[in-house]
């Protein structure tokens, strides 16, 4: 889904979220997700995506669960692993690339990784950080028929306004996906 003749991705911050507003529940539970959301959809964003970065909590997030259900599917997705977090892993991991410091020099570095294919962002902290700095260039989102009643919302308080151009919206199984253009 990259833009054509650009030879640049976009960097997109992908986000399944409740119908109350919350890409996370009570607990940080993310169970629900992967019961709810487009498989087909998934896995055509996971081949647009030539990169990923992730923020600390998501990743713990992840790991937490891949913990509690191994045998849970993992995202589709087989590029380079960016990790923002001032806390390297424990034990480390050859297949990510931990980033620290300014968002601007982790999307930068983590899209020049993504080889003219998307960067996806993952994780509400690092999500708005890049939205605050006008790094961001589409939101892709999973409605997902559900309400969670609390959790992580999808953008944290004292957030900055930023206004958006509607670019598609579909319905696939019980998700509807919406995305949408960063005005600039």
């Amino acid at each position: 889904m990259t833009e054509v003749g650009t030879g640049r991705g976009k960097v997109v911050v992908n986000r399944a979220m409740s119908l109350d507003g919350f890409i996370a529940g009570p607990g940080d539970e993310m169970g629900w997700i992967g019961d709810l959301a487009p498989q087909a959809e998934v896995d055509s964003v996971a081949a647009a995506t030539g990169a990923m970065l992730v923020g600390r909590r998501t990743w713990d997030v992840g790991d937490r669960m891949k913990a509690e259900d191994p045998g849970r599917a993992d995202y589709p997705f087989t590029g380079p692993m960016f990790l923002l977090t001032h806390r390297p892993l424990d034990p480390p991991n050859p297949n990510v690339t931990i980033l620290a410091g300014d968002i601007g020099k982790a999307v930068a570095t983590a899209l020049g990784a993504a080889g003219g294919k998307d960067l996806e962002i993952l994780g509400a902290d690092v999500a708005a950080q890049a939205l605050r700095r006008g790094l961001v260039d589409e939101i892709l989102v999973y409605l997902l028929p559900v309400l969670l009643g609390g959790g992580i919302p999808f953008s944290p308080a004292g957030g900055v306004r930023v206004d958006l151009d509607p670019i598609s919206s579909a319905r696939s199984g019980a998700a509807t996906i919406l995305r949408f253009r960063v005005r600039k």
